[in-house]
């Protein structure tokens, strides 16, 4: 028996806010996370971020456009870090993918894990909606698992005409 991690529970309005990102950065990706108490089941704010991809700043992927990836600024990113070790710390990475798809590709797995691939680089969860040019498709949340030595799904969502 599989022994998968517990998907956080992600409010419908929190939810419903991530896909009116994805809808207003349409067609680039969005980015951002939630967070929540530490030692909660659920998230509780959300923090969007600046998709900077177009500073070249990609760690695997510099070539890229804001249509097909996604960095935070720096500045994000030492917030996220800095938030780590509060009493309310991101506890989910979100981003969008333009495609209609909601999956953590294998670019979004590697920079998801850490550099030594034995375990994730954050202690958060990965939210990853997929939206087209009508509506959000489908949104999947993944997590870290060491009995599979990777991600995994562990939600999914329905979509929303946003």
């Amino acid at each position: 028996m599989s022994n998968l991690p517990v998907p956080l529970r992600i409010p419908k309005e929190i939810l419903e806010e991530v896909y009116r990102q994805a809808r207003a950065s349409f067609p680039a990706e969005c980015c951002g996370w939630l967070a929540g108490p530490r030692e909660g089941e659920s998230v509780s704010t959300i923090r969007t971020c600046v998709n900077d991809q177009s500073s070249g700043n990609h760690p695997s992927k510099p070539d890229r456009t804001a249509e097909t990836a996604y960095v935070f600024t720096a500045a994000d990113l030492m917030e996220l870090n800095n938030g780590l070790d509060g009493d309310e710390p991101p506890r989910i990475i979100y981003h969008s993918h333009p495609n209609g798809q909601a999956y953590l590709s294998e670019t979004d797995r590697s920079v998801a894990a850490s550099p030594w691939g034995d375990g994730p680089a954050y202690p958060v969860q990965q939210l990853v909606v997929g939206i087209d040019g009508n509506r959000v498709v489908e949104a999947a949340l993944f997590d870290w698992s060491d009995e599979e030595g990777g991600f995994v799904e562990i939600a999914r969502f329905d979509g929303a005409e946003v």
